[in-house]
């Protein structure tokens, strides 16, 4: 129960991240990819002094470097996509369509790991993409490709996931955190350098004009930090699937928080699409549970 509530509060809390984006790119005029930067540069900023006070210097340079560096990149990679989102749709509708990464990560292992999906499983992988696309079309209809976007944000953080499993536990989660922090800064620097050589409006490099935008980012950064060693803790207090239907929660604070600041709510079509996908995902999860039983 304990890791139930852990997650809960964790699942509230990440939605305040992606809103934080929204507002920075909307209101305070910021690009996503300068407020990807900084979502990685504060995760770092916060995360490096838990690191050194638990395990001095030398858990800075962890054992599985390049693997952790590699996990970073992904990351920056699906979260510039989910920023990019957030800018021009509102929350709920980029929370439903990126949760086709569960579909993704059970296709990822049916091709490249081998495991066994069988026939109810693949069903509800394709009612789930049904699902997405009744959530997409509209949104298709008013934003163009940008709708398709979080699509690419939950195939990167399938890949994230499944670098996961290969990295272990060799190194603690505190500083996986931090070498992720690492290299997602480092490639959001030079993604920013080239975006902005080329004139993109959605890679301008910018400061923050006022001290509420540098109180944001420097919440953005720490919400993402710990926010995700919050779902770490979780996950060592009680099994995955206990905890993977807890994940969808993050769909009902998203659709809070874009009601209140943005006044964005879904219409019946969407809702529709966000069962369907939320229930497609549910069914796949309470199936690997079953399989795990026999």
């Amino acid at each position: 129960m304990q890791g139930v509530a852990i997650m809960l509060f964790a699942m509230l809390i990440l939605p305040g991240m992606d809103a934080i984006a929204k507002y920075m790119a909307v209101y305070e005029g910021m690009s996503p990819g300068q407020v990807t930067f900084y979502r990685f540069f504060f995760q770092l900023v916060s995360t490096v002094p838990l690191l050194l006070t638990a395990g001095g210097l030398q858990a800075v340079y962890p054992k599985r470097l390049w693997p952790n560096l590699l996990r970073g990149v992904l990351l920056a990679g699906a979260a510039l996509f989910f920023f990019i989102s957030v800018k021009y749709m509102p929350l709920a509708d980029v929370f439903a369509i990126y949760f086709v990464e569960p579909f993704i990560l059970t296709c990822m292992s049916a091709l490249i790991l081998r495991e066994r999906v069988g026939w109810r499983r693949w069903t509800a992988i394709a009612i789930g993409f049904a699902g997405a696309m009744i959530v997409i079309q509209p949104s298709f209809a008013l934003f163009g490709w940008t709708s398709l976007l979080p699509v690419a944000c939950a195939f990167l953080f399938a890949c994230y996931l499944f670098l996961n499993r290969a990295v272990g536990s060799a190194d603690s989660p505190l500083a996986m955190q931090t070498v992720a922090g690492v290299g997602g800064t480092l490639f959001m620097a030079a993604v920013i350098a080239a975006g902005d050589s080329m004139g993109a409006v959605d890679f301008e490099p910018a400061l923050p004009q006022s001290t509420l935008g540098w109180t944001l980012v420097i919440a953005l950064g720490a919400i993402s930090g710990y926010g995700h060693l919050l779902v770490v803790k979780a996950f060592r207090l009680a099994p995955l699937s206990l905890l993977a239907p807890f994940h969808y929660f993050e769909i009902v604070s998203a659709t809070v928080l874009g009601y209140l600041v943005f006044e964005d709510f879904p219409s019946p079509s969407k809702w529709l699409g966000i069962a369907v996908i939320v229930g497609s995902g549910l069914f796949i999860i309470w199936r690997e549970r079953q399989l795990q039983k026999r």
